[in-house]
């Protein structure tokens, strides 16, 4: 009779903790956690060496402004169950092509940028159209383009281009100043634009909607006749597009170009996706998740500054470590939804 009564008892656990597992939120929680409580720690190890200042907090989003529209790019790409290993060529060749076309050639800031933004925007086209239209693997397929675009820097150009124009250096030095005497810098203030912008399509869009379906199960997205061409050509067309933004908003924080810049940032984007909490083979996310995923990489970095015996160097491991972690829950996610 008692063991009749334990099992009764342990079924509701076992049914609750199941559906834990199974919540879709879970991922973005635990990551959103993570950050909190890595905050705190901070606050308590370094409250003598400044940590408690506002500005501490909000340079997370100055010196990841980049990385964040990089990652809010590549979370479309995620979501549809696709990747894009272009994202820190494309990143690198707009440095180039900004610093060439505004110091070397004279062209306006303001003609610049949207040159940079299109031929960004266009290089995803491009690399959407061959996926889908001959359905080649978006690894080799991005891969590529990373290749290309990585070469493209090169022909502009093999040494380093400082950007000496005012116009650039005015908007990398614009503050939007915050209640308490802290700021935000252009390039962070751009950043959480693109991603409300992207939290409202993927949330609250037909074109989110088929993002989500077509990662989920591309065969009962395509059963239920939802255009799958058009919207993963868009989806890679919008990674394009925040690579090339990216580019910019870099640009105006390094205010060079060179052929080695953003070398490898794919994988920061493509990290902070994940550790946000989108799973890689699509269909499951949340565009805050990025959010919080740059934020824990970006908080990593400060407090090996702040503790000034460590290198940087273990930025990467501690990314690792968390990847690791984030792709762990990932499966067993998974594996209980499968159930």
């Amino acid at each position: 009779m008692s063991t009749t009564t334990d099992s009764r008892k342990s079924a509701p656990r076992l049914t609750r903790a199941s559906g834990l597992l199974g919540d879709r939120r879970l991922p973005v929680l635990v990551t959103a956690t993570l950050f909190i409580a890595m905050y705190i720690g901070g606050l308590s190890r370094y409250q003598a060496y400044g940590f408690t200042d506002p500005q501490v907090f909000m340079n997370l989003f100055i010196d990841n402004g980049y990385l964040l529209v990089a990652a809010v790019g590549a979370t479309f790409v995620i979501m549809s169950g696709g990747i894009d290993l272009s994202v820190g060529s494309v990143i690198g060749f707009t440095t180039m092509l900004t610093a060439w076309l505004v110091e070397q050639q004279g062209v306006p800031v303001i003609i610049v940028i949207p040159i940079a933004l299109g031929v960004g925007a266009l290089g995803g086209f491009l690399m959407g159209y061959v996926i889908h239209n001959f359905e080649i693997q978006p690894f080799i397929v991005t891969l590529a383009g990373l290749f290309l675009f990585r070469g493209l820097c090169l022909v502009i150009s093999k040494e380093s281009i400082s950007i000496s124009d005012p116009s650039v250096g005015d908007l990398a030095q614009t503050q939007v100043a915050l209640p308490g005497g802290s700021f935000l810098s252009i390039a962070a203030v751009v950043s959480l634009v693109v991603l409300a912008i992207a939290f409202y399509v993927l949330h609250y869009t037909r074109f989110g909607r088929r993002v989500y379906a077509i990662g989920g199960n591309e065969q009962s997205a395509l059963l239920m006749g939802l255009p799958m061409g058009g919207t993963k050509i868009a989806v890679y067309t919008v990674s394009g597009f925040c690579s090339a933004l990216a580019g910019l908003l870099f640009t105006l924080y390094i205010q060079s170009g060179d052929p080695l810049h953003a070398t490898g940032m794919e994988l920061d984007a493509i990290a902070a996706v994940v550790i946000g909490g989108t799973l890689l083979t699509g269909g499951s996310g949340y565009v805050i998740g990025t959010l919080f995923g740059v934020l824990v990489l970006g908080l990593i970095k400060s407090i090996i500054q702040f503790e000034g015996t460590l290198s940087s160097w273990w930025t990467k491991i501690a990314t690792g470590v968390l990847l690791c972690a984030f792709i762990l829950i990932q499966r067993v996610m998974t594996t209980r939804r499968q159930e």
